[in-house]
């Protein structure tokens, strides 16, 4: 018997070892955690093991998800990879291909964010699914996301249906053990049938395949019934114990059997995450109650599900972000979830959250003393016990964004500031970001903005940011209407040569593929030329003073009678991707000791390199940091904040050392 190799692996580790052992051709997506790090492990797998496997980063997730479309009608296995918000770019021909169906397998792997740790929603993909028709899997843990893409190749195969694997980011971004079975090579040509009549049906045909769908889903969700991802274990008192998928059935048997005329007082209904949380804490709690873990969300086995609730007089739901199982119940009588209130309507289901909900519940179920606590985990005193300083998100020492938002708002501080979605977002700290909505919208924004004073006969300076890749992504369109309908603003593209938020993925403006191959280069300002754009420069942000002289001429132009949008390519790569520039004429910085402490410098610049000494009351310069970037010395208009003398190696160490201890 083959006896597999096991890897501790990350979430998305495990998720493209499945996906390759499950023998997939066609792998697209776009990067946002907490999904990036699946194309990168198929990229590794795929020179590791050789494999004939297409891959590519997607200008964004509706054109992955085409492409993933098309490989599956020619009878290739697709997956395509997003996190939950990319979903709603691809939502258009995701909910097209449920009617349509697919021939070679085709799975959308889609990375939630509960707690909306870097995402503008905690949308929950499940919910989708409902709305969409589409099977989801839902898995608690990487191993299982890993065993469940198999399946979920075999179900959309079957059924002719996109199926989609949720992960998350306790999921993606989690390590664990799993085993690494045989790759497998299968003989799968590409063939496309020509077949109008389906691939291109009619909106009359469209209701008929709806029927199909309807058929399809009503089958799919008999099939759950019995699935071996959907498995009841029991802590303690009773005998069913967590047993292998195999045993499960008997094992559940066993239980009924023994239990017959007996009732839970308390039992937990879970998916995802949440449902290895509460294993987790039932354990600490030693509490006799019995957890039913649901893989397969949607189409959800009612009768399985109804089975576990008639065995119990309480049921607790625990799943995140929202209440997709407890929607789909008929009866929640003796249901306590979101939906009454017993469980938060928002956020993440961390242990903290739910140890003193499920505690409070035991107790009253007469399955826990009084005088127990709420079983927090140990760590969780010990974070708060450090007392750490709350810190929020910022750009890096040396980002180019930096110097960009600190000179638009010096030359324009009652501007209006639409921004988008990237490292950029964090222009908010420089107060240069008034709007962030979607990929693309600090444009679509921007035209909305002058629109509406345009109607009172005002207007006001509008400047709009946004990142090279989100450019691409979504902007062009904007773009494009921006100027047919003739609106007037300034848009500054923020081109650092990379998707540096999500990993530093190539983009379309970079010869560079995902697998490390030369492609075509789609550029930027010939897009924008494209759309009719009169005023196109590029400039260094580093260079202050030049790059405010064009942002002064671009509003000039927005205000002129033959004007228009007004586009600036602020051009500098991401320091933490390529510091070549900085290296290839660095500047130190050192503070006088002048310094009065105005803290100027450290509100309208924000760079991480510049600290406040609390001994001292004076700024410094934390070299630990610091990139040599020079950009700080324009920021302090006291002029307290110079170029150094360069320093010798011992000098350094002094000063670094010096500083240990005295820093905020």
């Amino acid at each position: 018997m083959h006896k597999p190799n096991r890897k501790v692996a990350l979430g998305n580790e495990a998720i493209a070892r499945g996906l390759v052992e499950a023998d997939v051709n066609v792998v697209t997506g776009y990067p946002g955690t907490p999904s990036s790090e699946i194309i990168p492990e198929i990229i590794a797998l795929k020179k590791e093991f050789a494999l004939n496997t297409y891959v590519e980063w997607s200008v964004n997730e509706k054109v992955a998800f085409e492409v993933a479309l098309a490989a599956s009608w020619a009878r290739k296995r697709a997956a395509v990879t997003m996190k939950q918000v990319g979903l709603n770019v691809a939502s258009d021909p995701l909910l097209n291909s449920a009617y349509s169906g697919v021939v070679g397998g085709l799975l959308l792997i889609v990375c939630d964010d509960p707690g909306a740790y870097s995402s503008q929603t905690e949308q929950d993909t499940r919910l989708f699914a409902l709305f969409a028709k589409i099977p989801v899997f839902d898995p608690a843990t990487p191993r299982q996301a890993k065993e469940l893409i198999a399946a979920a190749f075999e179900l959309s195969e079957k059924y002719r249906i996109p199926v989609i694997l949720r992960s998350s980011l306790r999921v993606s971004h989690a390590r664990q053990n799993i085993s690494l079975e045989p790759i497998i090579h299968s003989a799968r040509h590409a063939n496309f049938v020509k077949d109008p009549t389906h691939w291109a049906a009619t909106p009359r045909l469209r209701v008929q395949l709806h029927q199909e769908l309807n058929d399809k889903l009503a089958r799919i969700e008999q099939e759950f019934e019995t699935s071996q991802f959907n498995f009841e274990i029991q802590n303690a008192g009773f005998e069913i114990g967590p047993a292998a998928f195999k045993n499960r059935k008997a094992e559940s048997k066993k239980r009924k059997a023994k239990n017959k005329n007996r009732k839970f007082p308390l039992g937990i209904l879970a998916a995802g995450v949440p449902a290895a949380t509460a294993q987790e804490l039932l354990q600490e709690f030693d509490a006799p109650i019995p957890l039913l873990q649901i893989s397969t969300v949607y189409p959800l086995p009612q009768k399985r599900v109804a089975e576990f609730l008639a065995s119990c007089e309480r049921v607790l739901v625990l799943e995140e972000p929202d209440a997709a199982m407890e929607t789909q119940l008929p009866d929640r009588r003796a249901v306590l979830g979101r939906l009454d209130g017993t469980i938060p309507n928002a956020g993440e289901l961390t242990p903290d959250v739910i140890a003193p909900i499920l505690a409070r519940l035991l107790r009253q179920a007469g399955l826990l003393p009084e005088t127990t606590e709420s079983a927090l985990p140990a760590w969780h005193s010990a974070l708060e016990d450090l007392k750490l300083p709350a810190r929020g998100p910022r750009l890096c020492p040396g980002c180019g964004h930096r110097s960009a938002f600190y000179t638009i708002r010096r030359t324009f501080p009652g501007a209006f500031y639409t921004s988008d979605i990237g490292c950029y977002t964090l222009g908010i700290n420089l107060r240069a970001v008034d709007t962030v909505v979607d990929m693309g919208a600090a444009i679509t924004i921007a035209s909305g903005l002058y629109q509406a004073y345009r109607l009172d006969n005002k207007t006001k300076p509008i400047v709009a940011t946004i990142g090279d890749s989100t450019f691409i992504h979504s902007g062009v369109t904007g773009l494009a209407n921006a100027v047919h309908t003739g609106a007037r603003f300034i848009l500054v593209i923020l081109d650092n040569s990379t998707t540096a938020m999500t990993g530093f993925q190539p983009t379309a403006h970079q010869t560079q593929l995902a697998d490390g191959t030369e492609g075509a280069r789609v550029g930027i300002p010939d897009l924008a030329r494209a759309c009719g754009v009169k005023f196109l420069r590029t400039a260094d942000p580093y260079e202050l003073d030049a790059f405010q002289h064009i942002l002064k001429q671009a509003d000039e132009f927005t205000r002129a009678p033959d004007g228009g949008i007004a586009v600036i390519i602020a051009q500098r790569p991401c320091v933490l991707n390529d510091r070549s520039p900085i290296d290839a004429q660095p500047i130190r910085v050192e503070v006088t000791d002048e310094c009065d402490g105005c803290k100027y410098c450290l509100v309208a610049f924000e760079c991480p390199a510049l600290v406040m000494n609390v001994k001292t009351n004076k700024v410094e310069i934390n070299y630990q940091t610091c990139v040599d970037c020079g950009q700080c010395i324009d920021s302090c208009y006291k002029g307290f904040i110079v170029e150094s003398k360069p320093m010798t190696i011992l000098e350094l160490a002094e000063k670094v050392g010096s500083e240990k201890g005295q820093v905020a």
